[in-house]
Formats: C-alpha cells, sequence, structure tokens
C-alpha cells in the first residue's frame, strides 16, 4: 500500500487590517476656535447693543443670530399640530416673541439668551395658535376633558361606557353630560377654508369647499344619457306617439291628462301606448346583442 500523505492545514492568510481613523484633534481644535469665536462676537453685539437699544443694525444682528432657535422650536411644536397650520405662521409669530425677548433681556443677569428666549418664542407661538383657532378655549378644555374621561373607561371596563358611567365618572348628571357632549361637537367642525392636498394644477389651492358634493346641482352626464335614451326610444315614432311616451315616463302624467293635450280619449291613449311599448320591446330584443356587447 503507498504511504498515506498527511495533508496539514495551511495557514489562513492573514486578513487585510482597515485603517483605524483616528481622532482629528486639529480639526476639533479648530471647530471650538469658531465657536468661541462667534460667542465673543455676540458677546460684542450684545454689550454694544445694551449701550445703545435704539440701533437697528445691532438688533438685526441680534435677530439673525438667534433665528434657527425660533425655526427648532416652531418645527418642534409643528410637528404635534394637526393639518392646516402652517409653518411658515408659527415661524413669523416665534420672531417677533423673539423681538421681545430681546428688548427685555438683561445682560447683567448671567443668564444665557438661549435659555431665556425659548419660553418667550414658544409663548408667541401658542398665542397665534390661539387667535387662530376659532374654538373657545373653555370649549376645547370640555371636549378634551371628555375624551380623557371616555378613553380611561374604556380602558378600565373594557368595552365602551354607558352616558349614566361617563357622566357618574365626572360627576355629572345625564342631561348635564348630553350639554357637555353638544358643546364638545363644535371641536369637529371642518372650516371649508381649510386647504386640501391632493392633484392640483399647481395654479390654484385646493380647499374643503372645492370637493364637497353640491347635491342640488344636476349631473351633466345623467342629462345627457336621458336625451340619448329620448332619441332611441322615440326613433321611428310619429309625433302623437313620441309626446305619448314623453308625456307619461318624463312628464309624469296621466292617461286622462295626455288626453286632453292631444286631444284625444282616454281609451285610446291607452291604446296607443301599448301598441308603442309592444312595438319598443320587440324592437329592443333585436337589437338586444349589440347593448351586451
Amino acid at each position: 500500500m503507498a504511504p498515506t500523505k498527511i495533508q496539514h492545514d495551511q495557514p489562513s492568510p492573514e486578513k487585510k487590517r482597515q485603517p483605524v481613523k483616528r481622532f482629528d484633534y486639529q480639526a476639533s481644535a479648530g471647530i471650538r476656535q469658531q465657536a468661541t469665536k462667534a460667542r465673543e462676537m455676540i458677546q460684542a453685539v450684545w454689550l454694544e447693543y445694551q449701550a445703545n437699544p435704539t440701533c437697528q443694525s445691532l438688533r438685526n444682528q441680534l435677530l439673525e443670530h438667534y433665528l434657527p432657535v425660533v425655526k427648532y422650536n416652531a418645527e418642534r411644536l409643528w410637528a404635534r399640530l394637526p393639518d392646516g397650520v402652517e409653518l411658515d405662521d408659527l415661524i413669523s409669530a416665534g420672531i417677533f416673541g423673539l423681538m421681545s425677548a430681546i428688548d427685555a433681556f438683561d445682560l447683567s443677569r448671567g443668564v444665557k439668551f438661549e435659555t431665556y428666549c425659548a419660553p418667550r418664542i414658544r409663548g408667541a407661538m401658542l398665542d397665534e395658535l390661539r387667535h387662530m383657532d376659532w374654538v373657545p378655549r373653555l370649549v376645547r378644555a370640555k371636549a378634551n376633558k371628555l375624551t380623557e374621561a371616555t378613553n380611561t373607561l374604556e380602558t378600565s371596563l373594557g368595552r365602551a361606557a354607558t352616558d349614566q358611567e361617563l357622566a357618574d365618572y365626572l360627576e355629572l348628571t345625564v342631561p348635564e353630560l348630553e350639554k357637555m357632549c353638544r358643546d364638545a361637537n363644535a371641536v369637529n367642525l371642518v372650516s371649508l377654508n381649510k386647504k386640501k392636498w391632493g392633484n392640483t394644477d399647481g395654479y390654484k389651492e385646493l380647499c374643503e369647499v372645492d370637493v364637497v358634493e353640491n347635491k342640488r346641482s344636476e349631473d351633466p352626464t345623467r342629462r345627457l344619457k336621458k336625451n340619448d335614451l329620448i332619441r332611441l326610444v322615440t326613433k321611428g315614432l310619429n309625433r302623437s306617439e313620441r309626446l305619448i311616451l314623453i308625456l307619461y315616463y318624463y312628464e309624469e302624467l296621466t292617461m286622462k291628462e295626455i288626453g286632453h293635450t292631444l286631444n284625444l280619449s282616454e281609451s285610446r291613449v291607452s291604446q296607443m301606448h301599448s301598441s308603442i311599448v309592444r312595438r319598443l320591446q320587440f324592437q329592443l330584443q333585436k337589437r338586444e346583442p349589440e347593448f351586451l356587447t
């Protein structure tokens, strides 16, 4: 027998080591220097503005510097709001809050201006939202209280709460609860001027009023179908026969009224009507394959 060759495992090639990204201390130091320089510059602007508060150019520099604070607070608030509220409206209101904060800020107190101005900016935005909201604050508070109580009872009971259970939870009588529900329904009303996003031509903003169905208007396709059907049914009929069909089926007159209109007896109108119906049935049976295709 031939000697068995023992194969030794070959050493696996060493993996190429990825170059380690080293922290760029020089770039970090440059960023810190720029931040320090910016703080020193804005501090110098503050000192100059405190000495001369009527200078509009200094005030504009401060507004431009702290504008990102306004945008940050506006975007955070706008993310939790329903549709229909514009971000630009919140930013505009926040700018007025920023202007008020700049005028009232006291540099000698040692407080960071970002900490001082944030509540004023947010308060100005909330005031603008209250001004835009046509529902009174008391009504909205009732609606929130009612919604919270309903959710709490449904979670604890595992089912929808009855009116009596909801009234007991809110410590109200059933009539008072019903009045509270009627008042809270005002919150669910939608303004017809509210913008509605959809496929538009790009030149006109689409609002809710533009897509509300007008049930009083006549459907133009229905009118066209009606005219086509009249032409199809009355084709090949003389004037009296056409009038009988139109007056009976479209004007909804009785046989007697049609007889007075056409100067015919009621029995003659009924006889002509039966004859017309038989002819139409025969014609439609012949054209049935045409209608089915």
